[in-house]
């Protein structure tokens, strides 16, 4: 069966950060979506680039997805934690045993949330203290932390390694790799 994920836009989201993710999953065959969270369009991102959506979050059938995932960036994490239908469906989907993953500033949503509570996390670096105050552990030489079915990372910068590591968990670690390889990405 064909896997499936849906990336969450908000006006401010961090463009590197989804779009990497969007273009790898797509090249992995994952059927991937951009939700609009507000049933925009076109949403635009922190640095003034708009992008064109597939559906608005009003019309998604969440437990079609085997991954939720939300992009950093600023406003757009504030932005997607305050939309209230958005982090009712990431916490059944997480009680339901399927993915979620945020990248640079989102994970502070999943913390807020609790469901960091005891595990670890990346986080974009000086935001450790939402990790902490809610009772989960920084792992701040790490470019992706995978911690059962959450999947964290730390910024612009671990984008690839983050969408790898969604790649990887979807459909394994050898599908992954040769994804890697044929966008001539070596780890260091």
């Amino acid at each position: 069966m064909k896997k499936s994920a849906a990336v969450f836009f908000a006006t401010g989201f961090e463009e590197v950060e989804a779009l990497t993710v969007v273009d790898l999953l797509r090249r992995a065959d994952i059927e991937t979506v951009c939700v609009s969270i507000d049933n925009a369009k076109s949403v635009t991102g922190s640095h003034n680039i708009t992008v064109e959506m597939n559906v608005g979050i009003d019309r998604l059938d969440f437990g079609m997805f085997d991954i939720l995932i939300c992009p950093g960036g600023m406003p757009g994490t504030k932005n997607l934690e305050a939309c209230e239908w958005l982090i009712k469906n990431i916490r059944s989907s997480y009680q339901n045993g399927r993915y979620i993953a945020a990248i640079c500033a989102a994970p502070s949503i999943f913390a807020h949330m609790g469901l960091l509570q005891g595990r670890r996390a990346c986080i974009y670096p000086g935001m450790e203290d939402e990790l902490y105050q809610n009772g989960a552990s920084a792992c701040c030489d790490s470019k992706v932390m995978k911690s059962g079915t959450i999947i964290t990372s730390r910024g612009v910068g671990t984008a690839i390694p983050f969408a790898l590591e969604i790649v990887a968990a979807l459909l394994g670690q050898e599908k992954a790799d040769e994804l890697a390889k044929s966008i001539v990405y070596a780890e260091e």
